[in-house]
């Protein structure tokens, strides 16, 4: 019953502090980098290492560990986490895995990204992340998901983006279809992308359909967790 308390207790603060950071996003741009590198910066509930919005890798992960069964050893997977902040997507990918996965996150806040980078390599006495399989990767880098330059057309097979859309969205739908796009540029014809959110689908549906032609695109029901139902809305291309 005490075990039972304190994660009621650490389940509360935390869920106090998304309360809070929601509520000072407010009528803020989610597309100002300022604002992302103020709330990165921001100290995380209970210490913990990463931060997520939404859902973490647990929830996700009995989606994510099927699509990658395919992965073969010699050449691991390759996943690009758009607007990865300080998620725990990519670490529990590449730390969970057991198939040999690539995996690239991506952030235009290079607070977001120096932490990620901090995780990954065991600073400030914590523990260095192992992979789930030998040869996965994991690397993080600086950079705006709606302007991919350095990032090579149909080089993934998998790109996630957990929130990003929403994000920038709110800076007006040119944007959020700039990302769709370069999101659709890197990702291999035979690929998947996956966009989790809250958002309705009879919102998000007619925008993926509009800005994905010849992609077929479906959406899945995830949750509820604490208490709010999420979507994936999966574009694909010929398997």
């Amino acid at each position: 019953m005490a075990a039972l308390r304190r994660t009621l207790q650490v389940a509360t603060r935390a869920a106090g502090t998304r309360r809070a950071l929601a509520g000072s996003l407010a009528g803020s741009c989610l597309a100002d980098r300022c604002l992302w590198d103020k709330l990165h910066a921001q100290p995380r509930p209970g210490r913990a290492p990463t931060f997520d919005w939404f859902f973490g890798f647990e929830e996700a992960q009995g989606l994510l560990l099927p699509l990658l069964q395919g992965a073969q050893a010699a050449r691991p997977l390759r996943v690009l986490d758009v607007g990865c902040g300080t998620s725990s997507l990519s670490v529990g990918l590449y730390a969970k895995c057991p198939h040999p996965v690539d995996v690239l996150g991506v952030d235009f806040s290079p607070v977001a990204v120096a932490h990620m980078n901090n995780i990954l390599e065991g600073g400030q006495g914590q523990t260095p992340l192992c992979p789930g399989h030998p040869a996965s990767r994991l690397r993080f880098m600086q950079a705006d998901a709606q302007n991919l330059e350095p990032v090579a057309s149909g080089s993934f097979q998998l790109v996630l983006d957990k929130g990003t859309w929403d994000a920038v969205a709110r800076g007006g739908l040119p944007g959020a279809y700039q990302l769709l796009s370069e999101c659709l540029r890197v990702l291999s014809p035979q690929g998947t992308l996956i966009q989790f959110s809250d958002e309705d689908p009879d919102v998000r549906l007619p925008c993926l359909e509009q800005g994905s032609p010849g992609w077929s695109v479906t959406v899945q029901e995830m949750g509820p967790f604490r208490g709010i139902t999420y979507f994936a809305y999966l574009v694909q291309g010929s398997h």
